[in-house]
């Protein structure tokens, strides 16, 4: 029997190593603890600078008070801070930073570099770190008020982290993700970010959160944005910020930000407190874009759960989130629009983009108008041939890419049941199908038998749009011009993170051009890395599931008729571009089973 290992302390360099793996996750961590620490000192510019995507350097400068130089070393010790005193500290603290680990756990992982001069100091003065050890005194050197940290080399000494970092261009959009938060919390912080030498987000720092909203979304979306102001002074709570109307939604939920005394945080909570305001006035799927800052007294939110601080706990939850979901409602009701009658628009009328089609539009329901008669259940016409046109198919529709399989029924349209499913008859039973799901695939067929093809068939636009993403869309967009261009799409970069659409594919010529570009952008997931040679299918499929009717959009029998048509052309219709079913049969025997017509089993 093996002898049982003697009980030791652990070495400092380690122990600081462990801890550095709970606040120091990723190069975008790095970028959160220094901005932090910067506006606790009192920041006015921020100035980050990264390189390698945050692996070779980072580097953060401010004009804050500045740190004296005989405390330098202990402000890259563990646990020392001038943020707390006592455990009474932990619940009322208003600083962002408070736990001293930041810098001792940055400059156990990397070659850390502080440089720093108080105000009434003659000359800054700098420190080295590197893998937790100091090297070298403290030393004087020239240098303007403020604090400067260069973090080189991150995770130079921890092998494994740097192996399990993720591609360099999801760690540059996480940079750009964390770096645009702050900028929004502090509209009065001119906030600088390049990287590898490169300008990719700059703020005025004028105090205004709608220049900041402007700088990172663009001027339409910013001048859209509905405030929100709500006060509950029975709780000290109070809510202001921006929310997107039900017209302007997104595919995910990251564009949904909250903050919490001036900290970020993420709170699924809080977002399902947003979507309650909302009530039904966004189509499944869909989510607002939501800046909301929630203000509370000290003692009623825990920030001390988490070493990245990125989670928060109310003293009454229950009470914040109905706070939230009614300071939500109440901004939406008091920027409802007006009809051109004068009257209050409905659900429909809202949600409904400028840019539908009068098909689409006749197929929103009114408050003051009886829901359309049902459709004639007429046979459905032959399938056309890919060269026949048919004047009552809506322009932007194409022909069918292929003839049905010989195995497809020829269905018979019923109609459309609950805004989202079609019902139609075949020879063998009722089929239901999900008209999401199923234009989905008619778009993703067709776009990409362009794109193999070669000969990707373009829309030029009569005018350039002009589109502003925020830093790490645009980074993404980037990444894709190629790909686009290959799909018939006429992208170029037009400035700060500002890029103009000059045509887009014909199959979307009825789109909103920017929208049409947005889709191949903004559901990128973090984790998402395809291969090579699956790339443009990726991206053919998330074009085409951003700009898929959506489930709640009212179709008119045409268009619902089309639709199946079109179903039935697909080389493969019974599933989705993500392998999601598009149709359910139901058969004739199964209905006679519930009906009672077959007697008992």
């Amino acid at each position: 029997m093996p002898e049982p290992r003697r009980i030791q302390p652990l070495p400092p360099e380690l122990i600081s190593q462990i801890a550095a793996g709970e606040v120091v996750e990723r190069p975008a961590s790095v970028v959160k603890e220094l901005i932090e620490n910067a506006l606790d000192a009192g920041a006015r510019r921020i100035h980050i600078r990264v390189r390698g995507a945050g692996r070779q350097l980072i580097e953060v400068a401010d004009d804050g008070h500045g740190i004296p130089a005989d405390q330098l070393p202990l402000a890259v010790a563990r646990h020392a801070t001038s943020k707390i005193r006592s455990a009474e500290d932990l619940f009322r603290i208003m600083s962002l930073g408070f736990r001293g680990e930041a810098l001792a756990a940055i400059g156990s992982v990397s070659r850390l570099t502080l440089t720093s001069r108080p105000p009434d100091a003659a000359m800054a003065a700098r420190i080295r770190v590197e893998g937790g050890r100091q090297v070298g005194p403290v030393e004087p050197v020239p240098g303007p008020v403020g604090t400067v940290v260069r973090v080189e080399d991150l995770f130079y000494n921890v092998p494994a982290r740097r192996k399990f970092l993720k591609k360099p261009a999801t760690e540059r959009r996480a940079i750009d993700a964390m770096v645009m938060r702050y900028a929004l919390a502090y509209p009065d912080v001119r906030f600088r970010l390049e990287h590898d030498g490169r300008l990719t987000l700059h703020t005025p720092g004028r105090g205004e959160r709608r220049d900041v909203l402007a700088a990172l979304y663009g001027s339409e979306i910013a001048r859209q944005m509905i405030p929100v102001l709500s006060e509950d002074p029975d709780l000290g709570l109070t809510i202001q910020g921006f929310i997107s109307p039900p017209g302007l939604t997104r595919s995910h939920r990251r564009d949904m930000l909250f903050f919490v005394n001036g900290r970020p945080v993420h709170d699924a909570a809080l977002a399902a407190a947003v979507l309650q305001g909302y009530q039904n006035a966004l189509m499944k799927g869909r989510y607002p874009i939501s800046v909301l800052f929630i203000t509370l007294p000290p003692e009623a939110v825990d920030v001390n759960v988490h070493p990245t601080k990125a989670e928060v706990r109310f003293r009454d939850p229950d009470a914040v989130f109905r706070a939230v979901a009614r300071a939500v409602r109440k901004a939406l009701m008091a920027h409802a629009p007006l009809a051109a009658d004068g009257s209050t628009l409905t659900q429909w009328d809202v949600i409904r983009p400028r840019w539908a089609t009068p098909a689409q539009a006749a197929g929103a329901p009114r408050a003051d108008v009886p829901p359309p008669e049902p459709p004639t259940l007429e046979p459905l016409p032959e399938l056309h041939d890919a060269t026949e046109t048919d004047a009552s198919v809506p322009q932007d529709a194409l022909a069918p890419a292929a003839e049905p399989s010989p195995a497809e029924p020829l269905l018979r349209l019923v109609g459309q049941v609950a805004a989202t499913y079609l019902v139609a008859e075949g020879p063998d039973g009722l089929y239901l199908i999900d008209q999401h799901a199923a234009h989905e695939r008619v778009l993703f067929e067709r776009l990409r038998a362009q794109w193999l093809s070669q000969q990707p068939a373009s829309q030029r636009l009569l005018e350039p749009v002009t589109l502003v993403l925020p830093p790490h869309q645009a980074r993404a967009l980037e990444e894709q011009l190629d790909t686009l261009r290959a799909l018939g799409y006429d992208i170029e970069p037009f400035g700060l993170n500002m890029f103009r659409v000059c045509a887009v594919p014909a199959l979307f010529a009825s789109q909103d051009p920017t929208r049409a570009v947005q889709v191949a952008v903004e559901d990128i997931d973090e984790d998402e890395t395809p291969l090579a040679h699956a790339r443009e299918e990726r991206l053919i499929a998330r074009i085409c599931k951003g700009l898929a009717v959506k489930a709640g959009q009212r179709l008119s029998p045409e268009e619902q008729a089309r639709l199946l048509q079109d179903l039935l052309a697909c080389e493969n219709p019974r599933t989705c571009p993500h392998g999601r079913p598009t149709m359910i049969h139901i058969p004739v025997q199964a209905l006679e089973r519930q009906f009672g017509r077959l007697g008992p089993r």
